[in-house]
């Protein structure tokens, strides 16, 4: 049983992480606001790409914001769509309405964002994506929690609404531990992660960085690796909105294919940090995780490692469990715990594969393939 033993320290080491991600989103406040107003000029950015389906659903939530008229604006940026996203957004006589024209790059996204940022008059720019929908405080929470944490880059929670089907309900738990690592790495200042589906940066800031440019031709990484850009300028300035009126909701992906697209295109902004304290938990993560197939096949020479596999599904859960439940209570999902143990062996697979086709392999997305 010599692989006992090198697996042992390796699940160790990874209980720790798993308990400080626990412990440091526990650590994380609440947010209430103060009673006084804010007034900060606010440019959301809405890069849409096909999105005819959801687009009026968020332009429209975004007319309920309590957040004074005058003080947002909001800006949709059309990134080559082949279906009535333009004409729809064009419906909306309060909306600004840009589009890209002949520009060929390997991140459109970023490009589409570029676009809305120059053209934005805002000085806090926020950025949500075209199938999310934010509550009605969302503006005014963004607002208030800038100007009291003086704040210069903001993340905030995102949550995934999903149906009855597996792929739904995994990628909403998937998608809620990743939203806890992140507010714990954020509030403690010791990681950069974060989702552009719920964001907000002062556009100085921005510009200061200069944008995009150094990762322009990168796909993905519109929102965690311009978070690290601007993090390194402007230390201690980049905080966590944790406040239950401040969730975006965004909608899931419909099949397991796609699902896999997206966490690779996720995985292919890994090797692109400068910050070495992320490469040893990504790779203790990684590492953890292909444990559980080796015990498998060690099985096939020795039956105990069998029961090992089995102990290490159980301990990993247990390890696992305090957090997710604690992630649960937050974003109202408390029924998903009664799947998690069952969904433990489903994660491992896919985080391996993600991983490993996000590093040298190339995805599909928004109907483009990418390497």
């Amino acid at each position: 049983m010599i692989l006992l033993w090198i697996i042992i320290p390796i699940f160790i080491a990874y209980s720790v992480l798993i308990i400080y991600y626990w412990q440091s989103w526990n650590a994380v406040p609440v947010f209430t606001p103060q009673k006084k107003l804010a007034r900060t000029k606010i440019s959301v950015i809405i890069p849409a790409r096909n999105e005819e389906v959801n687009i009026s659903r968020l332009l429209e939530a975004l007319q309920q914001q309590s957040y004074q008229k005058g003080l947002f604006e909001v800006i949709v940026i059309d990134d080559y769509s082949e279906d009535r996203t333009a004409e729809i957004v064009k419906g909306f006589a309060d909306v600004k309405l840009l589009s890209l024209n002949n520009d060929v790059v390997n991140s459109y996204k970023k490009k589409a964002i570029e676009t809305g940022i120059v053209a934005a008059t805002g000085e806090l720019i926020v950025t949500t994506d075209a199938d999310c929908s934010p509550p009605e405080q969302w503006l005014q929470l963004i607002a208030a929690f800038k100007e009291e944490k003086q704040s210069v880059f903001v993340a905030a929670p995102v949550v995934i609404d999903c149906n009855s089907s597996v792929v739904q309900i995994f990628q909403a738990m998937d998608f809620m531990v990743l939203q806890g690592i992140t507010a714990a790495v954020v509030h403690s200042n010791k990681l950069s992660m974060c989702n552009g589906a719920n964001l907000a940066y002062e556009k100085k800031a921005f510009i200061e960085v200069n944008g995009f440019t150094g990762i322009d031709n990168i796909a993905s990484g519109d929102d965690m690796l311009l978070m690290h850009k601007i993090a390194e300028k402007n230390p201690g300035k980049v905080h966590y909105l944790k406040s239950k009126h401040a969730i975006v909701s965004t909608q899931p992906v419909k099949t397991w294919k796609e699902f896999f697209q997206q966490r690779i295109r996720w995985a292919s902004k890994a090797r692109q940090y400068d910050d070495k304290r992320i490469l040893p938990v990504l790779v203790l993560v990684y590492v953890t995780n292909i444990l559980f197939p080796v015990l498998l096949v060690a099985g096939f020479w020795n039956h105990h490692y069998w029961l090992a596999a089995l102990v290490f599904w159980i301990l990993k859960t247990i390890v696992e469990l305090p957090f997710f439940i604690s992630l649960a209570n937050f974003f109202d999902k408390k029924w998903a715990v009664k799947w998690f143990f069952f969904f433990q062996p489903l994660h491992i697979f896919y985080t391996l594969i993600s991983g490993l086709l996000g590093q040298v392999g190339e995805y599909e997305w928004k109907g483009r393939k990418v390497r």
